[in-house]
């Protein structure tokens, strides 16, 4: 369904969820029926498009990867522990920076300069290629607004504070050490 509602308080709340469809490659599963949200982001991760993020390097000596791991795990627990939209955010968090290519690299054009501005919308666009329909507003808000101030537009959701604050903490560490 997409639902910030959980499965438990829409039962209590007498709402009936009707589940998204979701496909992983060739296969296809009903979100929460047959698909769980710690299944969904462990097959998230395991996607090509996520897995090819090991060859660019992000700041240093860590790879996109890496750094799209911190980012998504710090924003998982910070949310968990404010009470937050944790699983949204998360899920946001392992997209932010879902780009195809080397900032740093002159050979790929000139498309690419003004990465801190542009990459935002690149990610969200990749994330909604990924993920079809069942990328949330939500979601792709928090990917688009990841670099505010440099985006325009801040975040609208608390959460995308989150991320946007997890992905400062974690640049800053992978640059500092």
């Amino acid at each position: 369904s997409a639902s910030d509602i959980s499965i438990d308080e829409a039962k209590e709340l007498g709402i009936e969820l009707i589940p998204l469809k979701v496909s992983f490659g060739e296969k296809e599963y009903l979100d929460g029926v047959d698909l769980l949200p710690k299944q969904f982001y462990e097959k998230l991760i395991e996607t090509d498009e996520v897995q090819s993020l090991k060859e660019f390097e992000q700041h240093l000596e860590i790879d996109r990867l890496q750094h799209i791991l911190g980012v998504s795990y710090l924003t998982y627990k910070i949310c968990k522990k404010l009470g937050w939209d944790y699983e949204e955010a998360t899920r946001a968090a392992v997209m932010h920076d879902l780009v195809y290519y080397d900032w740093r690299d002159g050979t790929t054009g000139a498309w690419h300069k003004g990465h801190g501005y542009k990459h935002p919308k690149y990610a969200a666009m990749n994330a909604k290629e990924l993920c079809k329909e069942t990328l949330t507003d939500r979601e792709e808000n928090m990917i688009r607004c990841h670099m505010w101030p440099f985006t325009v537009v801040p975040p609208k959701y608390k959460e995308g504070y989150i991320v946007l604050f997890s992905d400062k903490y974690c640049a800053t560490r992978e640059v500092i050490y």
